[in-house]
């Protein structure tokens, strides 16, 4: 039986407003969902609640969280949530930088953090100008092979991942707007 993965890309965040309109990073490390992000999550949770998921993957990144409680918090089937950085977002920009577990405990204190790294975003390299350590391309490939394979190991045949949309891109291939799902069989 083939195991079916959707994708789903977070909400929009208050980078994705901030980056349509200027062109530039706001330096929001981190950054939330907006209104409309949360709206998007909200709209795309009454498609999704027909499924039964046996398990919800969300990437540590704050928007990514929202959006995963967003869409299932109210879920009949109530799935697991697990909290995975092998797919967080390739650090290209402010809002790919995380906060520490602990932190995020505070902000989320029902979902577990503990098994990860203090910091457990991209941080190997020089800086740029910025003060970020961008991701290299062979190091986001490899991390993309690594989840590809993580998910194949996984016990369930039907997971939600709750993620971002570079990752996604390398991941399926498909360039996703914020909330959109794209299908990945394994």
């Amino acid at each position: 039986m083939p195991k079916i993965v959707h994708c789903i890309r977070h909400g929009q965040s208050t980078f994705n407003a901030h980056f349509a309109e200027t062109g530039c990073d706001p330096m929001h490390p981190d950054a939330p969902l907006t209104e409309l992000g949360r709206r998007q999550a909200a709209e795309r949770a009454l498609e999704l609640r027909q499924h039964s998921y046996e398990l919800v993957v969300t990437s540590p990144l704050t928007r990514a969280i929202q959006t995963t409680l967003g869409i299932f918090g109210e879920h009949p089937a109530t799935p697991p949530i697990l909290v995975e950085c092998l797919h967080r977002e390739s650090l290209e920009s402010s809002c790919d930088v995380g906060r520490a577990p602990a932190l995020l405990s505070q902000d989320f204190p029902h979902l577990a953090f503990d098994h990860l790294e203090e910091i457990w975003w991209h941080n190997v390299g020089e800086p740029d100008e910025r003060g970020f350590v961008c991701e290299p391309a062979e190091t986001l490939a490899e991390r993309v092979r690594r989840f590809r394979g993580w998910l194949a190991d996984r016990p369930e045949s039907f997971i939600a991942v709750v993620g971002h949309g570079t990752f996604f891109y390398h991941l399926t291939g498909r360039q996703l707007q914020n909330c959109e799902v794209a299908t990945l069989a394994l």
